[in-house]
């Protein structure tokens, strides 16, 4: 079942002092010209990611949340309310705990789903980590960042229906644009709009 979610009332809620980045066509063709491949391997892929309306098709297994969700389109770039219901589905489900995300790394799972022409859900596994529940994940694990972009809502970890893990891992690293890591073992790909580096 498809729910459109929203930040919930007396949650952690963005404020308005939070960044946000420059809407519209001349935002995304700046986030673009920093390096996205993708788009020349792809040639239908610049014209409906900067034309179109954008949306991502999100499943949280996690929380047994899907979310189907427009969040820019041409004629209003980033749609706030858009980018807290993708929030609110992303937050921390340990603790409920939400952050505003960095439209940034939603472009890239955008840029993602076109790629790969997928038409199920993307699995998100992590979206957003508060610092307690990170710290907890650094204790039990030494492959856990102490200052994760997942603490910044600048990170995703994400699998495909399938299992095509290493297509996606491929596919994520095409782009040119963030991190990406490849955790075959666990069938994940972390994608993050921090600096262009790539890991196993």
């Amino acid at each position: 079942m498809w729910t459109d979610v929203a930040l919930q009332p007396g949650s952690n809620s963005p404020n308005n002092e939070e960044k946000w980045p420059d809407s519209g066509r001349r935002g995304f063709l700046k986030w673009a010209a920093g390096g996205v491949g993708a788009l020349a391997l792809a040639p239908g892929l610049p014209k409906a990611a900067v034309l179109r309306e954008r949306y991502l098709l999100l499943y949280n297994p996690n929380t047994s949340e899907s979310i189907r969700q427009v969040y820019w389109t041409p004629r209003d770039g980033y749609i706030r309310e858009a980018v807290n219901a993708i929030s609110w589905a992303l937050r921390d489900h340990h603790n409920d705990q939400v952050k505003l995300f960095d439209p940034n790394v939603l472009d890239q799972l955008y840029a993602l789903q076109l790629q790969l022409g997928l038409g199920q859900p993307v699995n998100v596994i992590s979206g957003y980590r508060s610092p307690s529940t990170n710290w907890r994940l650094c204790e039990g694990s030494r492959r856990v960042a102490r200052r994760s972009y997942h603490m910044q809502a600048m990170a995703l970890d994400i699998r495909v229906p399938g299992g095509r893990t290493w297509d996606l891992c491929r596919a994520a690293r095409s782009l040119g644009a963030g991190g990406v890591g490849y955790y075959p073992r666990s069938n994940f790909v972390h994608i993050d709009s921090g600096p262009v580096r790539y890991w196993s």
